[in-house]
């Protein structure tokens, strides 16, 4: 039901593409992940994003589990059921949002308890808990459970950190019931490259059929997240997918895939969409300016997306204006529309050995602002 196979490597970088097959479907690598939070990607039918390309979406084990549990999800037939998505699903584990949002955590050895963000109510998660929560949900991909250790920290915490990650790793599999869903284990470490290294290696002797790259985004800047990013790359099997965790702008993309990383996932293009930034090949744009009142281009002239072929920038500056619920559904579905581009014609490059032109393209992408007031 599962493999992974590299199609093309580039000649002067770690880039590649390749095939995912899964269960629900093949999908082309490097990929982007649209994030479906709660089982739906904000203000975007599932028709709408197989019209724009997306291949995969991601869904949250943390927020699906407090609402409305995984025993519901099952008894509606699954998640794919459940989201009206018949492609390939990935599941993360939730460990990053017991630590991100719930403010009352108490880390074991074996489990962690927390405080629901909702309605305060007291919480267990564990390497066997959220691996049962998974299998309920029945994702094609899940995720191990893992301690995120915010940044910057002191060495002997993230040190613990990586120990735990590996210890919940093995509990991670050990609770694993279905053949139908990979597992990738999750490498952490911050950017110290020792610590990385010695949490790859022992993943590695687990024999995980994926790996993702977690802990980074986290404020460390792009120029050591993609270092950090492209070294562990590196450090994984060739033969199989890895994925970086919750990293989404253009150049922290074109970035790692410079250093061999397949697959990504970001509530960037929606929820930047959501708040009246847009994504286009020429640059960002900011809709809620003066400048977009009565201009009748699109938001891309060269994007054949719905949203672009259909309404002017000045209509959307007025819904944001207005508080229509048009332009954020508009905006973030040409956001998610430009990353499934790009991504698209990123494979190509590769496929055509032109991927170094074509990173330098987006090398300063995020510094730059096209036509704000």
């Amino acid at each position: 039901m599962f493999s992974f196979t590299v199609e093309k490597e580039d000649t002067h970088s770690s880039a590649r593409t390749g095939e995912l097959v899964t269960p629900h479907g093949v999908v082309k690598t490097p990929v982007f992940m649209p994030v479906g939070t709660r089982g739906s990607v904000k203000g975007i039918l599932p028709n709408q994003l197989k019209a724009i390309g997306a291949q995969k979406i991601l869904a949250n084990t943390y927020h699906l589990l407090l609402r409305p549990g995984p025993d519901v999800v099952e008894a509606l037939g699954g998640l794919h059921a459940f989201m009206g998505w018949d492609g390939p699903i990935l599941t993360d584990s939730g460990g990053f949002q017991v630590f991100s949002l719930s403010e009352l955590n108490k880390i074991s050895e074996d489990e962690v308890a927390f405080v629901s963000h909702i309605d305060g109510k007291k919480m267990l998660l564990s390497p066997k808990i959220a691996t049962e929560v998974q299998n309920k949900l029945g994702a094609d991909i899940i995720m191990a459970f893992d301690e995120c250790v915010e940044l910057p920290c002191e060495r002997d915490v993230m040190e613990g950190a990586v120990k735990r990650t590996l210890r919940w790793a093995e509990l991670s599999l050990e609770a694993h019931r279905r053949t139908d869903q990979w597992m990738f284990g999750i490498v952490q470490g911050g950017t110290d490259e020792s610590l990385r290294q010695y949490c790859c290696e022992a993943l590695i002797e687990l024999d995980f059929p994926g790996y993702a790259i977690g802990g980074l985004s986290v404020g460390e800047g792009h120029d050591l997240l993609v270092k950090t990013a492209c070294y562990t790359a590196n450090l994984l099997p060739k033969n199989k997918p890895r994925y970086l965790m919750g990293v989404g702008t253009p150049r922290d993309m074109i970035g790692a895939i410079s250093g061999g990383v397949d697959m990504f996932d970001c509530v960037m293009p929606s929820r930047n969409g959501r708040n009246g930034f847009a994504f286009t090949q020429g640059g960002t744009l900011r809709m809620r300016n003066a400048i977009h009142t009565t201009d009748k281009g699109p938001l891309d002239e060269k994007c054949d997306c719905y949203t672009c072929q259909n309404f002017s920038r000045g209509f959307l500056r007025h819904m944001f204006l207005v508080g229509e619920m048009a332009g954020p559904i508009l905006v973030s579905l040409h956001n998610l529309s430009f990353y499934q581009w790009l991504m698209a014609q990123t494979r190509l490059a590769i496929e055509e050995n032109r991927f170094d032109a074509w990173a330098q393209r987006w090398a300063n992408y995020d510094l730059v602002r096209k036509q704000i007031a």
